[in-house]
């Protein structure tokens, strides 16, 4: 197992805030001081650890959606790909972890922070090339509809990580489409 992996894992056992250096070893099945060796300061494989996980929610997005041509299409795929895959994706309880802690870590909030605007540029792309394609008829700015975007994928992400008894990730996809259809006037009906 490498070190970052072992470190999201001990993240999200022990808090972003809790975890300490054994427990990222035991994690990765090292001593305390061969992670030492490889990350003298271990705030430096934390950030690192954070910054993995982030990568699924902008950078694997990008790629995702590079091949798509149609708009409609890539804001479906946006958004299906933007919320966990169940109540037990490390990847968005990572994440929900580093958000509680964001408060009280500047860093923590400073990249969460970085990510939602990402993904608001994100969508605000896809939103415009739709509009001026006359795919899309924007209720509002390609902004503030992007900002809802990403809020949404949060706040329903967040509930199935709790396990919501009523909102999985089809649940949560079908409820933000319904938004992205009143803010494009578009059916964004999947194809």
């Amino acid at each position: 197992m490498d070190l970052i992996d072992a470190a999201r894992r001990a993240m999200i056992q022990h808090g972003a805030e809790g975890v300490h250096l054994n427990q990222i070893a035991e994690e990765a099945g090292l001593t305390s001081g061969a992670v030492l060796y490889h990350y003298p300061d271990l705030r430096d494989l934390l950030i690192e650890a954070h910054h993995a996980g982030m990568e699924r929610f902008y950078e694997q997005r990008i790629k995702k959606i590079s091949g798509i041509a149609n708009p409609a299409q890539k804001l479906i795929t946006t958004i299906r790909s933007g919320l966990p895959e169940g109540p037990e994706d490390a990847g968005v309880r990572l994440l929900c972890e580093l958000g509680g802690a964001a408060g009280r870590n500047r860093v923590y909030g400073t990249l969460l922070t970085t990510l939602f605007d990402r993904q608001v540029s994100m969508y605000q792309t896809i939103l415009e090339t739709g509009a001026a394609q006359g795919i899309f008829t924007l209720a509002q700015s390609s902004e503030t509809i992007s900002r809802t975007l990403v809020a949404l994928e949060d706040a329903y992400g967040y509930r199935i990580i709790a396990r919501h008894h009523s909102i999985g990730p089809d649940e949560a996809v079908e409820l933000i489409l319904d938004y992205a259809r009143l803010a494009t006037g578009h059916e964004l009906r999947p194809g």
